[in-house]
């Protein structure tokens, strides 16, 4: 949430994003003002998310040896972090 929040590019709403996270409850608060203050950032949150989702699983496969170094370089390639507006 906190690598999102840093991306956006309107500064106010990336601070807004970035307060919503700190202490106790802070995927709710985050959840909250992303689908009641800024919808138009949805999408780009949730093709964030799942690119992180990704390879995280492709590191817990590097990790127990289920794949090797060349196929998880190739899937984190594709996978990269997408634009956040």
């Amino acid at each position: 949430m906190a690598d999102s929040a840093e991306r956006v590019s309107d500064e106010r709403v990336g601070r807004r994003l970035q307060r919503a996270i700190q202490g106790r409850g802070a995927f709710r608060r985050f959840r909250d003002e992303l689908y009641e203050e800024y919808p138009h950032l949805l999408a780009a949150w949730h093709a964030f998310h799942q690119a992180r989702a990704t390879r995280r699983a492709i590191d817990w496969l590097l990790d127990n040896s289920l794949i090797d170094d060349a196929a998880a370089s190739s899937c984190r390639n594709e996978h990269p972090d997408p634009d956040v507006p």
